[in-house]
C-alpha cells in the first residue's frame, strides 16, 4: 500500500519527544549505558553518514542486541535527536584576562558551531528538521542573551538569532559541498574565463578560485554583526 504523503511527518510529530521521556533505570545484564549508546551513534554517523546508521548497525558496534538497546531508547529518530544534540554542545569561551566585547563571544559561538558541524558533517543537514535540545537551546539562549546585552531589541530579537542561525549552517553546508580539487576548482575557473563576457563580475573576482572558507566565512560574520551593532542612539544611551 502507498505511503500517504506527510504521513511519516505525521508519525514523527505524534511520537513522545525524547527530551520529555523519563529516565530509566539500568537493567543488570547490558552494559549499556545512554552515554555509551550516543557516543558510538555519534561514531557511526562520522564514518557512515545519515543513511548508513541503523539499530542493527548500532547494536552492532556496541556488541549487544538490538532488544538491549531498546530498553534505553524507543527508535532511531530519537537516536538522531540525542547525537545531534551531543555534538552541538557549546563549552564556552576559553577564559581571557582581557574581557572580551559581545562581538567576541558571538564570533567564538558561531565558530565553533560551524566548526563542530564541519567535523560532522552529518549534523548540518539533520539539525533543520530534528526537535531543538538542550544544549542546542542553551547556546541560542545565549546567544539571545548576548545580542540583548548588545542592545539588540526583543521586537529584533528572532530576526537577529535566525539570520546568524541560517549564515552559520548555510556556510558549513556551501563548505563541504565545494569541497573540490585545486585542479577542479582551475578547470572551472578556465571555464568562467572563456564565458567572461555573460559573468564579468565573478569571472574577475575569481570567484571559483577562492577557497578561503574560514576567511570568507569570518569576514561576512561581521557584515551581519555590523548590521546588529547599535547605532550612535543607542550607544549614547548606554553611556548615559
Amino acid at each position: 500500500m502507498a505511503t500517504k504523503p506527510g504521513s511519516a511527518r505525521s508519525k514523527r510529530s505524534q511520537r513522545t519527544s525524547v527530551w520529555l521521556q523519563p529516565a530509566r533505570e539500568p537493567r543488570g545484564e547490558p552494559p549499556l549505558s545512554l552515554e555509551r549508546i550516543v557516543s558510538t551513534a555519534v561514531e557511526l554517523l562520522d564514518a557512515q553518514g545519515i543513511d548508513g546508521l541503523t539499530m542493527r548497525r548500532l547494536a552492532d558496534r556496541l556488541g549487544s542486541g538490538v532488544m538491549s538497546l531498546y530498553w534505553h531508547i524507543d527508535n532511531k529518530e530519537d537516536v538522531f535527536d540525542l547525537a545531534l544534540d551531543s555534538v552541538l554542545e557549546y563549552r564556552g569561551a576559553p577564559q581571557t584576562v582581557e574581557p572580551r566585547d559581545w562581538r567576541g563571544d558571538v564570533v567564538h559561538m558561531l565558530e565553533d558551531w560551524r566548526t563542530v558541524m564541519l567535523r560532522h558533517p552529518w549534523s548540518a543537514s539533520l539539525l533543520p528538521g530534528r526537535e531543538l535540545g538542550p544544549n542546542i537551546l542553551a547556546r541560542l539562549e545565549l546567544l539571545g542573551k548576548t545580542l540583548s546585552g548588545a542592545g539588540v531589541a526583543d521586537a529584533d530579537m528572532n530576526v537577529a538569532i535566525w539570520s546568524l542561525w541560517n549564515y552559520v549552517v548555510g556556510a558549513t553546508v556551501t563548505r563541504a559541498s565545494f569541497d573540490r580539487s585545486d585542479d577542479d576548482r582551475a578547470a572551472a575557473q578556465r571555464r568562467l574565463t572563456s564565458l567572461g563576457e555573460r559573468y564579468p563580475t565573478i569571472e574577475r573576482s575569481r570567484l571559483l578560485l577562492d577557497d578561503d572558507w574560514d576567511g570568507a566565512f569570518r569576514e561576512g560574520l561581521d557584515f551581519l554583526l555590523d548590521g546588529l551593532a547599535p547605532g550612535p542612539e543607542a550607544m549614547r544611551s548606554e553611556r548615559r
